[in-house]
């Protein structure tokens, strides 16, 4: 059985994650990470502040991480001083804290990092890459949506497809929506919509004259994200230290 400690154990996919490693046969719940203290599926959830004495108690597997960018730092911290693997789903980093925990799991963990852990996104992603290798003379958008407390925009999925497109039809400027007066010109357009409980919805469109080619992905349940952080979970357990992407885990 492959321990597992589950960091935002409260939030919405901390449960979701939570229940489906109760559920999995070869997946043990063996405690969980939130501010303030309580139980989820028969684990004990501890404070942050009593995280490094829960690892050293239930000596997990494995912890996954679905928080916000300062805590995911210090998590990711902790986890690796105790020789846990990792699987961190969080978005929003910025330079400097993505430079932080690469610096602690280097040498020391296993850590699958992805901005997206659905099977189909990383899928997208890659279908986004054939075709900007194709189709650097089209004009690019880039549209994304989020339930309404989604606070990092774009999203973390969204900021992937744009280094991808950066990589493959080169470096353009990026203008995030469009307000009064303006001419088109080489730029990617980026545009973040907020509201209600939409799970995750990604469209790429390659538009030129008569015709526009449409890229998406819409994801319906929290459960596909959560299905493959333990997918990730699985694979990442007796890895060699260092950090991984899902395309690994996929073997893409």
């Amino acid at each position: 059985m492959i321990k597992v400690v589950v960091c935002g154990a409260s939030g919405r996919m901390g449960q979701t994650i939570g229940r489906m490693v109760k559920e999995s046969s070869d997946l043990e719940l063996v405690g969980g990470i939130n501010l303030k203290p309580g139980t989820f599926f028969g684990a004990e959830i501890v404070e942050t502040k009593n995280m490094d004495s829960l690892l050293k108690a239930k000596k997990p597997d494995v912890l996954i991480d679905f928080t916000i960018a300062s805590a995911a730092v210090e998590n990711v911290k902790l986890a690796a001083r105790n020789k846990v693997s990792l699987v961190v789903g969080t978005t929003g980093f910025s330079s400097d804290q993505r430079a932080d925990m690469a610096k602690a799991i280097e040498g020391n963990v296993p850590a699958v990092i992805s901005s997206n852990f659905s099977v189909g996104v990383n899928i997208f992603w890659q279908l986004i890459r054939d075709a900007g290798k194709m189709l650097k003379d089209y004009d690019i958008e880039v549209i994304e949506a989020h339930h309404r407390n989604k606070k990092d925009a774009p999203s973390g999925t969204a900021k992937t497809i744009l280094q991808i497109l950066d990589e493959e039809v080169g470096s353009r400027k990026k203008l995030y929506g469009r307000e009064g007066m303006m001419e088109r010109s080489n730029e990617i357009g980026v545009h973040v919509i907020r509201g209600g409980d939409i799970v995750g919805d990604h469209k790429v469109m390659f538009s030129k004259n008569f015709e526009t080619i449409e890229l998406s992905h819409r994801a319906y349940d929290r459960s596909v994200f959560a299905s493959g952080a333990l997918r990730a979970a699985h694979w990442v357990v007796g890895k060699k230290p260092g950090i991984y992407g899902m395309s690994d885990v996929l073997g893409l």
